[in-house]
Order: C-alpha cells, then sequence, then structure tokens
C-alpha cells in the first residue's frame, strides 16, 4: 500500500461559497474521495501559483464527502481565497495536528465560549457533539461579536436551540436597537451560567486576546487547569513543524496542537508574560 504524500495536496472543488460578514466566507467544498478528520484538526489549503494557509474545518467529520472552511479576509492568500467564484479546484493538504478528546467530554457539562470567526472551528466541536448529545450533561454555547450583524452562522443559531440539551448564549459589544440580547465582552455570558464550575469541561476559542481573557475568567469561577481546552491555531504555517513559525517554547502548535490544555501551555512564555499583567507583587 503506497504511503500517502503529506506534501502534496489532493484537489478538492468548491461548490459554492458564503458570504458570512464582508469579510468572512464559508467555501463549501466537495472531493470525490471520502476525507476523514477529527473535530479540532485543521488542513492546509493551497490555492495554485498563489499559496496556502491552515484552516479549521467549520463542518462536521462525521460528513466525508464534503467540507466546509470559513474563511476571514487577513492577508494575501486568504484575500485570493475570498475573489473566487466558486466552481474552481483547490488543493488540500492534511489534516494534521491533534484534535479534541471527546470521549473525555462523556457525562460532563460543557461549556464553549467563542468569539468572532472563533466559531468556524466550534462549529465543528459542536455539530460533533451534537451526534451524541445525551452522552454530555449540558451543552453551553456562548458565542460573541462585536455588533449582531458580525455573527457568522446566523441561520444555524434558530437550529441550536431546538436541542433539549442546548443553551445558547450570546453577546455582543455594541448592540443596536433590535438586539435583545447581552451586551458585553463575550466572557460576561459566563456569569448568567448556573453550574458547578469546578466540574465542567470548557473550550475556548476566538482572538488570541480573547481566548486569554477567557480562560482567566474560567479560572476565577474555578474551572480546573486540565479541563480548560484552547485551540491556538493563529501562528500556523507549514503544518508539520518544520517552518518554526508557530513555536511557543518547545511546543510546535500545528505538530503538538492546536488543541492545548491550559495546564499545558500554562508555563510558555507567551502565557506568563500575560499571567503577570494581573498578578500582584507580593
Amino acid at each position: 500500500m503506497t504511503e500517502k504524500n503529506i506534501y502534496k495536496p489532493l484537489k478538492y472543488k468548491i461548490d459554492k461559497i458564503v458570504s458570512e460578514t464582508p469579510l468572512i466566507k464559508t467555501f463549501f467544498i466537495s472531493a470525490a474521495k471520502e476525507f476523514e478528520f477529527k473535530t479540532g484538526q485543521f488542513v492546509e489549503v493551497t490555492i495554485d501559483e498563489i499559496g496556502e494557509a491552515p484552516y479549521t474545518p467549520s463542518s462536521s467529520p462525521y460528513v466525508k464527502n464534503k467540507m466546509e472552511l470559513t474563511i476571514m479576509k487577513a492577508g494575501y492568500v486568504t484575500g485570493k481565497m475570498h475573489e473566487l467564484q466558486g466552481g474552481e479546484k483547490i488543493g488540500i493538504r492534511g489534516p494534521f495536528g491533534k484534535g479534541y478528546p471527546v470521549d473525555k467530554f462523556y457525562g460532563k457539562e460543557i461549556i464553549i465560549l467563542g468569539g468572532g470567526v472563533g466559531l468556524a472551528p466550534l462549529r465543528c466541536l459542536i455539530l460533533t457533539l451534537l451526534e451524541e448529545e445525551d452522552k454530555f450533561e449540558k451543552i453551553n454555547i456562548c458565542f460573541g461579536a462585536k455588533t449582531p450583524s458580525d455573527f457568522i452562522y446566523k441561520d444555524w443559531f434558530s437550529d441550536l436551540k431546538k436541542h433539549k440539551n442546548v443553551e445558547l448564549l450570546r453577546s455582543v459589544d455594541k448592540a443596536d436597537a433590535d438586539w435583545k440580547e447581552s451586551e458585553g465582552v463575550v466572557t460576561v455570558l459566563l456569569d448568567k451560567i448556573r453550574t458547578d464550575f469546578k466540574e465542567v469541561i470548557a473550550i475556548v476559542c476566538g482572538p488570541p486576546i480573547m481566548m486569554k481573557f477567557g480562560a482567566k475568567r474560567l479560572l476565577e469561577l474555578g474551572v480546573k487547569e486540565e479541563n480548560i481546552y484552547l485551540s491556538m491555531e493563529t501562528n500556523m504555517s507549514c503544518g508539520l513543524g518544520k517552518c518554526g513559525h508557530c513555536a511557543m517554547d518547545s511546543i510546535f502548535v500545528c505538530k503538538d496542537g492546536p488543541v492545548f490544555t491550559y495546564k499545558e501551555i500554562k508555563n510558555t512564555s507567551e502565557m506568563i508574560e500575560f499571567r503577570s499583567l494581573f498578578e500582584k507583587k507580593s
């Protein structure tokens, strides 16, 4: 049996493209051959003669012949992705990294804290959890955005509310006249959850500063360090631990993650520097 070439992208067709916000689009991709990945893993997407970049699928890993990628326009490659119209073929390498250990979540109450385009990888996780919804005590979903119009997956929220085991909470930094839910940074939603925080599993994904403050607030509420999961995918590049772009001290995010517990990375220089802003000198 021929071993898979991890450096060679396979071709996939873009069936359609949906604009979520002015800067975020979801790409619906199909393949002639089934593609398997675990929730939390990522793929490298290649545009011929342009370059490649890593993205976490936003679709369910239970769907093998189709994939969704939600991409924010933030640089050269993502800008070229946003210029595509549908019907083109792109290359995909992977999957890479380690995903969420979902089997460790069974029997627990789950808190999912997400903001901005961080909702994309969290959507994959949520769809995975909902496949086995009854195995979890409760699934609390806390989503934040700058304004109501900045939420992605707007049509999906009504479907989430139909699940008996799901509580959906949303907040915006700046509300408009029609907004009836919470206002403030996404961590304010944690104050609405009534639970024993020492026993929950918490997952955080979003902009780096939001994840750090989210982890800090969860720790204050009593969530154990080993039960806080962070998706640290911001600086990944090659996906193979070769380029060193995503290194956090001796940790390579693309190879050792991108999913880590807070306990695993709390002593990296990046997290120590953040904690030093709040720790009082004795």
